[in-house]
């Protein structure tokens, strides 16, 4: 369009418009200015004493020849005395009074033949004079302005259908691949994205396709969404960002219309990438779950499809997207074509767990007894975001002390606060149930050091944290992805250690014991239906998981088995739990004195650690050496 072309219509919209805004702001104006004379000459005509005399005083000063004017409006009289005259400690020229009649003639000439000058008004109040015409004024006012936005209507009802996408801004501090740790793997896949990004000829001389979508796949809490932001921070192209929910909306097609106008904002601004945040909520599979499949979503969906894969080419513009559930993903979303890379972000092993704490405490001062490495070994299965929330509870712990740097201590008390919950010392307990639980964690402790495949020690208290009495934390020296039926059976060997020292030192049981036994149970289950570790059944897999899509959660187990196979996986699964809890009352009956040691040191200081139980039990851990 032309420059004139354009200042034609610009000037054109601003003569249409000028009156309605000129009206507007003039009736403002007129309101305005006669409010403001009303009350300056109210407050002028008040800056005088008016005195209130009764009608008696009134018509002694009448008698008397000391009333100068009056001013009769129905009963009520306003007048000047000849001079200053004082009542109840005021004195003023004027003063008003009410007659208890209506004057009438016979009061007129009685006041005309004391010299009195007399007028006859009507006092209205100016308020009184404003109020008819005020809400004539504000519908007038409210009318023209509903009148100036009707151009308006039309665009704000097609906004509805506009996508909401955040468009990254360069500006201010921004996030790199620098500030990520633990997935190297995840960030290479997205450096060679951005490389095909910004020189996308140093791979189409060579017959390659520069990839249409990539998909990050973890748990939450590892860093998904921060490394999209990274990739933000390292493009130099534009980045649009867009939640999954930010499609739906309460009127059916406009998901739809919001991916068709993401999309066109992507082919303006190519080269591109687009990330939406949480694919889920728009990508389930469809058709499936109960009662079917959910139209708009459906709608949304295939818009999505069609614009990462159709007959129009997106060439130049990027998909990336994040998500923790991909089991519930349409197939058709997954596929090569659409998103053609699947970059699996998973919780980071040791290494990655010591870089991921180095990334958190860059702005953290630390005292010199910290020790990343240790930090890293005592949160196995840590995410990046909890190891961060670690750090942050242990600068708060910190400061809330006074201290000036934060120590291992404060540390290993927010990893304790983040897996099991803050201390509530408050809570009171009597002596005989603290003995109790004294004696049932010093049964998983003495359990775990006396049976070989456990893993070790590393800190076990009587101190109530969250919904438990007493907790033993293990600190595992290696790495495991895989678990041996060796590993397992110690497992269920010392999660019945607690239950059964409780039955040596009390010939008693107690509810103290009802977690031990779940997951000692759901622990069994899986080595018979899920492990093949069962030597009556063998290696197949019973009860499979049935999942409905559409609901995104598991909501029955198939029964895939007979009566007959069902009696005997009860059987194996009984078999493994009461063989590791008749192995766990051995070990604690011969080493009686032990677990009553242990116990008493654990009632008397609350809180021991590894290196503390090994004193007592004058055993030397064996130094395990870490698995690369």
């Amino acid at each position: 369009m032309k420059k004139g072309k354009f200042n034609k219509i610009k000037g054109k919209a601003s003569r249409y418009n000028k009156p309605k805004i000129s009206f507007v702001w003039g009736m403002i104006i007129w309101v305005g200015v006669f409010l403001v004379f009303s009350l300056f000459f109210m407050h002028r005509g008040m800056q005088e004493k008016v005195l209130d005399v009764n009608y008696g005083r009134f018509y002694e000063e009448l008698n008397a020849g000391n009333i100068k004017e009056l001013t009769i409006a129905n009963k009520e009289v306003i007048g000047k005395f000849n001079r200053e005259i004082a009542i109840k400690g005021e004195s003023s020229v004027k003063f008003k009074t009410f007659l208890p009649f209506n004057p009438d003639a016979d009061f007129i000439h009685n006041v005309i033949s004391k010299g009195v000058k007399i007028n006859a008004k009507s006092f209205l109040n100016v308020w009184s004079k404003v109020w008819p015409f005020l809400p004539f004024v504000i519908l007038i006012a409210f009318w023209v302005l509903l009148m100036g936005r009707a151009g308006k209507v039309p665009k704000q009802a097609i906004s509805f259908g506009q996508s909401r996408a955040k468009k990254y801004k360069s500006e201010g501090k921004k996030i790199t691949f620098d500030d990520i740790a633990g997935c190297n793997e995840a960030k290479d896949e997205l450096k060679e994205i951005i490389e095909f990004l910004k020189s996308p000829k140093k791979f189409e001389r060579l017959g390659a396709k520069i990839p249409k979508g990539v998909i990050l796949l973890g748990s939450p809490g590892t860093g998904k969404t921060l490394l999209a932001r990274a990739t933000a921070g390292e493009a130099k192209v534009p980045f649009f960002s867009m939640s999954g929910s930010d499609f739906v909306e309460l009127f059916v097609g406009v998901g739809a219309s919001r991916v068709r106008d993401l999309f066109e904002k992507g082919k303006k601004n190519r080269p591109c990438m687009i990330f939406i945040d949480e694919l889920d909520a728009v990508g389930r599979h469809r058709g499936a779950g109960i009662g079917g499949g959910h139209d708009e979503r459906e709608q949304t969906l295939n818009a999505l499809l069609v614009e990462m894969d159709g007959f129009e080419a997106n060439k130049g513009v990027v998909v990336v997207a994040a998500t923790n559930r991909p089991d519930v993903l349409d197939p058709a979303l997954l596929r090569p074509g659409r998103f053609d890379r699947r970059i699996v972000v998973d919780k980071p092993d040791l290494l990655g767990r010591e870089g991921v704490f180095k990334v958190h405490t860059r702005e953290i001062p630390l005292a010199k007894d910290v020790k990343l490495k240790v930090l890293a070994r005592a949160t196995p299965g840590f995410s990046g975001a909890d190891i961060a929330n670690i750090a942050n509870e242990a600068a708060l712990l910190a400061a809330k002390l006074g201290k000036k740097k934060v120590s291992m201590k404060d540390f290993e008390e927010a990893r304790d606060k983040v897996l099991m919950g803050a201390e509530r010392r408050s809570l009171v307990i009597s002596e005989t149930e603290r003995r109790s639980v004294a004696y049932h964690e010093a049964g998983h402790v003495l359990v775990s050091k006396l049976t070989p495949e456990a893993d070790p020690i590393h800190k076990v208290t009587i101190v109530p944290r969250g919904m438990a009495l007493g907790v033993t934390q293990h600190l595992p020296v290696d790495e495991r992805r895989n678990y041996s039926k060796e590993y397992c059976i110690a497992q269920l060997t010392v999660l019945c250690g607690g239950r059964a020292a409780e039955i040596i030192a009390f010939n008693t049981m107690t509810t103290g014991a009802h977690n031990d036994i779940e997951r000692a149970t759901k622990l069994a289950r899986k080595m018979v239906c899920e492990w093949g570790m069962s030597d009556a059944i063998g290696p197949m897999s019973l009860g499979a998981r049935r999942e409905e899509i559409f609901l995104g959660r598991e909501i029955s187990q198939h029964r895939d088995y007979s009566e007959e196979t069902a009696r005997l996986i009860d059987k194996e699964i009984t078999k493994f739990v009461k063989d590791a809890d008749n192995k766990a009352k051995d070990i604690i009956k011969k080493h009686k004195k032990d677990l009553d040691k242990i116990a008493e040191s654990l009632f008397e200081k609350e809180v021991l650690t590894g290196n503390e139980v090994d004193s007592i039990l004058k055993v030397k851990e064996k130094k395990r050496k870490i698995k690369s």
